[in-house]
């Protein structure tokens, strides 16, 4: 039987792409670089084509190398992810429940759900990720998260998605703005307005996609903020206007001097949806913060 590409042929690869070169990754893996250019001379053998080609000083990656990366971030997670999941299983434990963020908001609306979830599940610990290399599903696929908390589900094979919360957008303005009083604004309102908003791309925004974009309108400026505490004390002191979440909002409204407007006269409503991968669907403490979180 010829060689057979292993977990450690995939490691290998990563850490030279993480850490610059064969010498930096054997350090990294705790072998000697000629224990490690030796097995990786002997996988180029077997496979017929060089992953690697010099240029002075540092590698590049050939094609066949590209692939073979591109494998490894997306098999060696779940390996991962397997192995420790194992490993509690043998010790009787349950484990991390790793979620991930999607919704910049919804992290005090989580907070809620956590805090009587531990006190639950007092052998699952919780970890929160609000970045991820390749999106939230892709970190779902990957196993690098267990849960997605978004307003915008992907719909794709092998996923499932629930929707847990209703909420409406709101505009949030200074009380003394001039359009404080009104009980709704339109889009062409927001013209001569300073927008400030996440720090997230405008086509994943409900402001843009569901209320500036379609009438054609853009705001006189946009800002980012990644607080909502100064993104609200900077609406406050007149610096701009804010779409949040009403129940996030309201919770402002009794510190600061603001006032909530409706997104158009019939309002824009939304869902917070928890996504999990299908054949985690048995996993107990999972299908129980899902419930927890519908009662939130």
């Amino acid at each position: 039987m010829g060689l057979m590409l292993e977990r450690i042929h995939l490691t290998v690869v990563q850490a030279v792409e993480q850490h610059g070169s064969l010498t930096a990754a054997a350090k990294q893996l705790c072998v000697t670089q000629s224990a490690l250019s030796h097995t990786m001379r002997k996988l180029e053998d077997h496979l017929g084509t060089p992953i690697w080609l010099r240029e002075g000083r540092s590698l590049r990656l050939t094609q066949a190398g590209q692939y073979l990366l591109n494998l490894a971030n997306r098999v060696l997670p779940q390996l991962n992810y397997a192995e420790s999941k194992l490993h509690q299983m043998a010790k009787g434990e349950r484990g991390t429940l790793r979620i991930g963020m999607e919704c910049h908001p919804c992290y005090q609306w989580l907070l809620k759900v956590v805090s009587p979830f531990l006190e639950a599940w007092p052998d699952v610990d919780v970890d929160v990720k609000q970045k991820f290399q390749f999106g939230g599903v892709g970190a779902l696929l990957s196993y690098d998260i267990d849960l997605l908390v978004t307003p915008d589900p992907f719909y794709k094979t092998g996923l499932c998605f629930d929707a847990v919360f209703d909420y409406e957008q709101v505009l949030v303005v200074p009380n003394n703005h001039t359009m404080a009083t009104r009980e709704y604004i339109e889009a062409e309102d927001l013209r001569d307005q300073v927008l400030l908003t996440y720090p997230v791309t405008p086509d994943r925004l409900d402001i843009y996609t569901q209320f500036l974009n379609p009438a054609g309108v853009v705001p006189k400026r946009h800002k980012t903020s990644e607080t909502t505490d100064i993104m609200l004390q900077m609406v406050a002191s007149g610096r701009g206007v804010a779409a949040l979440p009403r129940w996030l909002a309201e919770e402002y409204c009794t510190k600061l001097p603001l006032a909530l407007l409706r997104l158009g006269q019939g309002g824009v409503d939304k869902q917070i949806y928890l996504g999990t991968r299908e054949n985690d669907n048995n996993v107990e403490y999972l299908r129980a913060f899902i419930e927890l979180a519908r009662s939130y």
